[in-house]
């Protein structure tokens, strides 16, 4: 089939339209679109297979199917709960970096001063406080989507307050990384501190772009 031929496919332009339509995430929403192209491709083979043509035949398998505008809504719910699940895990995993960092600012013995500054050390302190909060509310999410979907709605907006969980999480983060890098030139122990920072700002990069994506998906979803 030539080129003008693909473009004027029914299946092919209807798969289009709904890839279009759908934002995140990506690997997700990749596979759904491939079992939608598949169970065409079925419809499609069981109309020719029954003698109808082929141009018929994808025509009739997309009406059959729905509209882009009926069936995206429901694909789109089940991408923005992937993707709060994705921001949930990565708070979870990634906050307690926060309280490792902290730790790590400590001194090794007891009798050792903490040559932090005492802002510095109340910052830490706070964010500490911060990564725990959003690890704990990162666990209910994870199980509220998780096990507890099977029998209980998932909360219309449960994945905003992920997104936004993930963001106070990726800017706590943001600023213990700011934080901890002023710490190295003030403090005798900068290599701990060096290593401090770097754990915290990985962990704001892999939070902040997984939270973004929640946020747009969320707003998607309550448009």
């Amino acid at each position: 089939m030539n080129a003008a031929g693909r473009q004027a496919d029914p299946v092919e332009d209807y798969v289009t339209a709904l890839t279009a339509a759908l934002h995140d995430p990506a690997r997700i929403k990749a596979r759904m679109i491939e079992e939608i192209r598949g169970g065409l491709a079925d419809t499609v083979a069981a109309y020719t297979s029954a003698g109808t043509a082929h141009p018929r035949a994808a025509r009739l398998a997309v009406d059959e199917f729905g509209t882009v505008d009926e069936i995206a809504p429901g694909c789109q719910r089940e991408l923005t709960v992937a993707q709060a699940r994705h921001t949930a895990r990565a708070v979870a995993l990634t906050a307690p970096f926060l309280v490792a960092c902290w730790y790590l600012a400590r001194p090794t013995r007891q009798d050792q001063p903490w040559d932090l500054p005492r802002t510095a050390q109340l910052l830490a302190v706070h964010l500490a406080d911060v990564a725990g909060a959003a690890a704990l509310l990162a666990a209910a999410a994870l199980a509220v989507t998780g096990t507890l979907a099977r029998r209980l709605p998932v909360p219309h907006r449960l994945p905003l307050a992920v997104a936004w969980t993930g963001t106070t999480a990726s800017v706590a983060m943001a600023v213990a990384t700011l934080a901890l890098a002023t710490a190295c030139v003030l403090a005798t122990n900068w290599p701990l501190l060096a290593q401090a920072g770097a754990l915290a700002a990985l962990s704001h990069a892999v939070v902040a772009a997984s939270a973004r994506a929640c946020r747009r998906c969320a707003r998607l979803r309550t448009a």
